[in-house]
């Protein structure tokens, strides 16, 4: 099964493992480009508001022609700065949600590689990208930086645990820690039925790890000045935000494998569509669900922040997992 994930590594293997990182890299520009472009029109239009429509037809080439003033803009480094990691921080933000997609299988035969683990991977690497963010608030050498950063480490803490938690019902049902087997073991009822709790619980953590409203504390403008990265220009500004929104996809995709079923259709009648446009298609939803719900919720304080993670998500996640092992045990016995 899957064994040609293990062949040798010979030199036209590893050309198109190059070509297929550049390609994911391109594709992954894209739709970041066009991601904050259909978040800046649904903003607009949830809010009476016409939104990007002067640069290109419909506004469309907005988001270019911003990433291109980003580009040619001047980059500095503030005097007391420590520069080694200033100019570090930006690449460790960055790197960890475009690794992330190594393990992401598109089906059970398309895959960068299956390490066995993949869920495992996932987390701890996606959670490193938080020590970017860590990095550039300290690096900068400003108060309102370092505080930004430091609500982003609490974040981390507080939400990564109910996260894991959450992720643990499915592991449970599917009895592996492998994303594809997890999608296998959906062929009957996605775990979005089963673990509608977890999931809920898992999406609202997701948003708290993506610093998405409401729950985007780390750089709230009104209080800290645009947060961890105020220092930041040009180019290294736009690595932060490039990171931010790959993450979007990156965690999209992993809820569309753990409770919606990968690129499994809903219905066995719909099978004949392929698999990889399945996941796809539940990747973009739930990449673009944050912004329907940035225009909806305020923000909230960071006590409430805490408080709802320790004293609500916490304990649910509990619960989620013993009703799990219940009900695990039950059938086990009854079979």
């Amino acid at each position: 099964m899957r064994d040609w994930l293990y062949e040798p590594l010979s030199a036209e293997r590893f050309g198109w493992m190059v070509l297929s990182i550049l390609i994911l890299l391109g594709v992954l520009l894209f739709l970041v480009t066009y991601a904050i472009y259909v978040q800046r029109k649904l903003l607009g239009w949830m809010q009476s508001r016409v939104g990007p429509n002067r640069v290109g037809p419909y506004g469309l080439l907005q988001t270019i022609a911003d990433v291109l003033k980003l580009l040619t803009k001047e980059s500095f480094v503030p005097t007391h700065a420590d520069r080694p990691l200033y100019l570090l921080a930006p690449i460790v933000a960055f790197a960890p949600a475009f690794v992330v997609f190594a393990v992401i299988p598109l089906t059970d035969r398309i895959a960068f590689t299956d390490i066995g683990i993949g869920l495992l991977f996932y987390i701890g690497v996606a959670s490193l990208s938080t020590l970017g963010v860590i990095m550039g608030g300290w690096a900068s050498n400003n108060k309102w930086s370092l505080i930004g950063a430091m609500r982003a480490a609490a974040m981390m803490i507080s939400y990564e645990i109910p996260l894991v938690l959450a992720a643990l019902g499915v592991v449970m049902l599917a009895g592996s820690i492998n994303l594809v087997d997890i999608v296998e073991a959906q062929r009957g009822v996605w775990n979005v039925v089963p673990q509608f709790v977890g999931f809920v619980i898992f999406l609202i953590a997701a948003l708290a790890e993506l610093n998405r409203t409401p729950f985007d504390l780390t750089e709230a403008e009104s209080e800290l000045i645009a947060g961890y990265q105020v220092e930041y220009s040009g180019f290294r500004f736009a690595i932060f935000m490039l990171g931010e929104y790959v993450y979007l996809f990156a965690m999209g995709a992993l809820i569309a494998i753990l409770y919606f079923g990968g690129w499994l259709p809903p219905h066995p009648a719909l099978d004949f569509i392929p698999g990889i446009v399945w996941l796809v298609v539940k990747t973009l939803f739930f990449a673009y669900l944050p912004f329907w719900l940035q225009a909806t919720f305020p923000r909230v304080r960071i006590d409430q922040l805490m408080t709802f993670s320790w004293k609500v998500l916490m304990p649910l996640a509990l619960v989620n997992i013993a009703f799990t092992s219940l009900v695990k045990t039950i059938a086990g016995g009854v079979s």
